[in-house]
């Protein structure tokens, strides 16, 4: 944007002589393509196989160029700057014609260069807002709802450029079909990037999708004017081909619309593909539930027992390893001759030890 300079621009010149005489005076500016007549090279023109006609008028003296402003307005006054630089070093009066006007509230043809760029930027934000929400959604929800949300998009941006505002003059079913694949492309690539590379993955996509894809889309400085690098790199993001197929659309009969398409489709699907790949590669696997375990039987150690009574019945431990005893139907204090019709509640007493538990039993007899 800095310095645009005119890179091989492909110019169709009616007549051999004439063709010799631009090559050699405009150099590698212009690319130079013969061609056999008007008819033919205005017919090229009108699907963008070239962005202007050089030809004699009808005297043989003036020189006739032919221009398409669709394809940008640096692009066209480089073009008209050039050959006017020729006509007035060869003494020669030179008159300019639109055959492939822009739209009327699209003056200066930035129209699917902002209607992108919106699309290209609510793509990338809701990706943000999926990174966020990735511990929460499902992979399958994660895609629905960037899909669908892709869909709206290009539903909605289509209808606001194209049928409201009348500044895009695609047709609107195909035009929507553009921006929603853009926004797939925006936002399954910032997840993809995210997933891949992490926290860095989102400026990263803010550098590929936002900086260079719009810098080098061709719609503010052409893809004529730009350097090679650039001009390579404006074919392959997804910004630069959405640029091309709105005009290929709008302006050039969908001449060329598949390549731009094709790239689309390549990123969206392409991201979507490493996403859910590499996702489910980090899904952990489920763990085998355990087979149950027989419990051991707890065992019980005999416990000494006076002679006609119950047996008394073990309880747990308590916290310090002390173990208890229930005498269930017995009171220390009632076993005198004549009260042992007189039964009391069950409760729990202190072990004694073995030796103690068989005195008292003697001094009971």
């Amino acid at each position: 944007m800095r310095d645009p300079q005119p890179h091989r621009i492909p110019v169709a010149v009616t007549g051999a002589q004439l063709a010799n005489k631009v090559q050699q005076a405009l150099g590698d500016s212009i690319d130079v393509r013969r061609a056999d007549s008007t008819t033919e090279a205005r017919d090229a023109l009108r699907h963008r196989d070239i962005v202007a006609v050089l030809g004699s008028g009808p005297h043989g003296r003036d020189l006739k160029l032919d221009v398409a402003s669709a394809n940008g307005l640096s692009t066209t006054t480089a073009v008209t700057k050039l050959v006017t630089a020729y006509a007035h070093g060869a003494d020669q009066h030179l008159s300019v014609s639109d055959i492939v006007p822009l739209d009327r509230y699209d003056a200066r043809g930035l129209a699917g260069f902002y209607v992108s760029f919106g699309v290209t930027l609510s793509g990338f934000a809701l990706a943000q807002n999926v990174v966020g929400l990735s511990s929460l959604l499902h992979l399958r929800h994660r895609f629905t709802l960037m899909a669908v949300f892709a869909a709206a998009s290009g539903l909605v941006a289509a209808a606001i450029a194209g049928p409201i505002l009348d500044a895009v003059p695609a047709p609107y079913l195909p035009l929507a079909f553009v921006l929603a694949l853009l926004a797939a492309a925006a936002a399954f690539t910032t997840k993809m990037l995210a997933t891949y590379v992490g926290p860095l993955g989102i400026p990263l996509a803010t550098l590929l999708l936002l900086t260079v894809g719009n810098s080098t889309s061709g719609a503010t400085v052409g893809t004529d004017l730009m350097p090679s690098g650039a001009r390579t790199v404006s074919a392959l993001l997804p910004p630069g081909a959405a640029v091309r197929a709105i005009a290929d659309l709008s302006y050039f009969q969908s001449s060329h619309v598949l390549a731009p398409l094709a790239t689309l489709i390549l990123w969206a699907a392409g991201s979507a593909v490493l996403l859910a790949f590499r996702t489910t590669k980090q899904r952990p696997a489920a763990p085998a539930s355990p087979q149950p375990q027989p419990q051991p039987q707890p065992q019980t150690a005999p416990t000494p027992h006076r002679s006609g009574e119950d047996r008394p019945t073990p309880h747990r431990a308590t916290a310090d390893d002390t173990p208890t005893i229930h005498w269930a139907d017995t009171d220390e204090r009632h076993l005198a001759p004549g009260n042992d019709t007189a039964r009391h509640p069950a409760f729990t007493v202190p072990p004694k030890e073995p030796d103690t538990i068989l005195k008292a039993s003697s001094d009971c007899v």
